[in-house]
Formats: C-alpha cells, sequence, structure tokens
C-alpha cells in the first residue's frame, strides 16, 4: 500500500493518502496538541483539500498514540477579553469544520480533554482506544466549553449526565462515553486507528454521492438547531473572560498551581 506524507516545517496538522482514505494528524505534541486557533483553521483547510481529492472517500483524524489532545492553547486565550473574542470572532474557524463534505473519524488514543474532546464529537464518528479518557474540564479554568461542547455532549448523553460532567469537570472513560452514545466503538488499546481506517476504508468504497447525501441527512437530523445552540454557547463563552476567575484559573493553570476562585 503507498501512502505519501504531507508535511512542512513546523506543521501543527501533517497528513498521508493511503488506499482510498486519508490519515490526518494533530502534529503539536510538545504541549499535547493543544489546540490553537491556527491549527484548527489549518485543519478545516486540509479537510476541505480532501474533500476536493478524488482519491479519497473518507478521512481519519488523530492525535497520536498517547493522546488526542490536552485541550485548547491556553496560552493563546489567557489574556483575551470579552470584547476581543467579539472582535476578531476567532471560533468561526470551528464552524469550517460542520461544512466538510466527506466523513471524517476521530480515532481517540489516550485523553481528549476540553476541546480535544468537543473535536472529537465535532466528526462523523469516533472509535476511542479502551484506555482514552474524555472530559469538559474548562469549568476549572473558570470558564466553560466554547467550541461545542455543551451542545453536542448534551444531545448524545442527556442533560443529566452532561451536567454532571461540564459542572464537575471530571474525565469520563471510553466505556462511559459508549453507554452515554458519544463514540462509535471502543477497541484494545493501540488499536483505533486501525479500527477508524477500516470502517474509512469501507466508506470510501461505498458510491461517494449517496455517502456525502446521506452524511448530510444524517447530520441534518442529530443538529436540527444546533447552529443556534452553539452561537449562544459561544455568547456565553466570551462573557466568561469579562470575569476575574476566567484570569485567575488560567493564570493558576499556566503557573501549575491550584486556582483560587473568588466568584467575581
Amino acid at each position: 500500500m503507498t501512502s505519501s506524507m504531507k508535511e512542512g516545517a513546523g506543521d501543527s496538522v501533517v497528513y498521508e493518502k493511503a488506499g482510498g482514505i486519508a490519515i490526518v494528524r494533530l502534529n503539536r505534541p510538545e504541549v499535547r496538541n493543544a489546540l490553537s486557533f491556527g491549527l484548527i483553521s489549518r485543519l478545516a483547510e486540509i479537510l476541505h483539500e480532501l474533500d476536493a481529492d478524488e482519491s479519497i472517500g473518507a478521512s481519519v483524524l488523530t492525535g497520536g498514540e498517547k493522546f488526542f489532545s490536552a485541550g485548547a492553547d491556553i496560552k493563546e486565550m489567557a489574556g483575551r477579553s470579552m470584547a476581543s473574542f467579539e472582535k476578531h470572532d476567532d471560533f468561526s474557524v470551528w464552524d469550517a469544520l460542520a461544512s466538510v463534505g466527506k466523513p471524517f473519524i476521530s480515532a481517540v488514543e489516550g485523553y481528549a480533554y476540553g476541546g480535544g474532546c468537543e473535536l472529537a464529537m465535532a466528526s462523523d464518528m469516533i472509535v476511542a482506544a479502551e484506555d482514552a479518557r474524555f472530559g469538559q474540564p474548562e469549568i476549572d479554568l473558570g470558564i466553560m466549553p466554547g467550541a461545542g461542547g455543551t451542545q453536542r455532549l448534551t444531545r448524545a448523553a442527556g442533560k443529566y449526565r452532561s451536567m454532571r460532567y461540564i459542572l464537575t469537570g471530571e474525565p469520563f472513560s471510553a466505556a462511559e462515553a459508549e453507554r452515554m452514545g458519544i463514540v462509535t466503538a471502543v477497541v484494545p488499546k493501540g488499536q483505533a486507528v486501525r479500527e477508524a481506517s477500516r470502517i474509512a476504508a469501507l466508506i470510501s468504497a461505498k458510491p461517494r454521492t449517496a455517502v456525502l447525501l446521506a452524511k448530510k441527512a444524517v447530520r441534518r437530523a442529530a443538529e436540527n438547531q444546533l447552529t443556534e445552540g452553539l452561537l449562544f454557547e459561544r455568547s456565553l463563552f466570551y462573557s466568561l473572560f469579562a470575569t476575574l476567575d476566567q484570569k485567575e484559573g488560567m493564570n493558576a493553570f499556566l503557573n501549575k498551581r491550584k486556582p483560587e476562585f473568588k466568584g467575581e
């Protein structure tokens, strides 16, 4: 099987093509694949490029063998204000993922926290290794999920479980994620990319137009009114950057100390 790796110096996302599918990999291991806005923009760009590639029928998104993503790039956000988010609309780069036409499957090994969990849930399927861990720990930084976590987790797991994990920041296992309907399949450790690639290859062999339209129909059923919910979530997320607790939470995280929240 032949493949070609597309990579350049400093690329935050790389990919290779083989047998009708693409393996797309988050490539910031030095910061545990922290999701900068530039990384998400590059990821969306690559997935749209693959949409136009007639040799590719589906893609697999992975972070590597040890972790999928530790979450958002806190250094990038720590000094931001509510007004700057509203002015620059940085989170619009996440919206580009919703318009990807061909199916893409997240293969999660290790942990997918915060934005990493949101990114996995933004894909069309999730294959998780049995030792994978998911979570939305943003509450510990004085903020809340802002890239779809409150909306997609609630749609998959229901109000009560979502309240628990979003308000406590507790992580949950791959087995629990499967029980909640968040993941497509749980596989042995080290096998997530292989199983996701197997599914992607099956999809790639199907009639392309039927696949594209079927995906569009399923997403319409699953995401009816999601856009309104995402905009509401985003406005609340921005508003938290006007609080002192957000400044304290992110400063404590960056300085590796326990935050002292004051409810301000």
